[in-house]
């Protein structure tokens, strides 16, 4: 799930400036479940600009801002809407405000902070393990990811700050290589620590990503009916 939150309300006013007539959109997937963009909170951001003078032309949370098509499909069926706004403003992930931003020459203002790709530990909990770096290596350390578990994304091991298997840079945190020793001694596989492990290759991920699997799946079925 991508963990976003909401600009504070005086910035999202700054940020739309002028501008009079506002489109809002929300997200019926993450941002519904994190309460940054669902139906609650756009109707209440809806409310609180009115009151600063704005005028809202149109609301919509749609099921998955970032399918670009479905939201280009959206502003047509909304086409007196989105020619009478002035600006967009999109509760949702980064990648949704960029779907946005596909389907109209207007601006776009993002409302939300985009955080990281969070697991879900139970309602309003998420944790970030795993960091897009396109070269996952938890097969390495007993399945924890020490690139972002660890604050300080080291690979050979804790750093001389840790103390009683706590965090240097949040003690509230248990140390990454804690976790990972325990890992390895459960699997019975300890000596993996005597490894001395390269630095990090960042080149598993080119920016921006781009995956177009198109070709590759039309030569599957293509291959499967020979």
């Amino acid at each position: 799930m991508i963990i976003a939150r909401q600009k504070p309300f005086t910035e999202v006013l700054e940020a739309l400036g002028d501008a009079r007539r506002v489109y809002i959109v929300g997200c019926g997937e993450c941002a519904t479940q994190t309460a940054t963009g669902g139906a609650e909170e756009v109707a209440d951001l809806a409310r609180r600009l009115e009151e600063e003078g704005k005028s809202v032309v149109a609301v919509d949370v749609a099921h998955s801002v970032c399918q670009e098509l479905d939201i280009k499909r959206l502003f047509r069926a909304h086409g007196e809407a989105v020619e009478a706004a002035d600006v967009f403003l999109v509760l949702s992930c980064g990648a949704g405000s960029q779907a946005v931003i596909e389907a109209t020459e207007k601006r776009v203002v993002a409302g939300t902070d985009t955080l990281f790709l969070g697991n879900v530990r139970r309602h309003f909990d998420y944790q970030e393990k795993c960091s897009l770096c396109g070269d996952c290596v938890i097969d390495r350390f007993g399945g924890v990811c020490p690139v972002v578990r660890c604050s300080k994304g080291l690979l050979n091991g804790p750093c001389g700050g840790a103390n009683h298997g706590r965090c240097e840079v949040d003690d509230a945190r248990e140390c990454a290589w804690t976790i990972i020793y325990r890992r390895l001694e459960a699997q019975g596989r300890l000596d993996d620590l005597r490894t001395i492990h390269g630095p990090k290759a960042w080149d598993g991920v080119q920016r921006p990503g781009r995956a177009d699997w198109r070709a590759e799946k039309k030569e599957k079925r293509r291959r499967s009916g020979e």
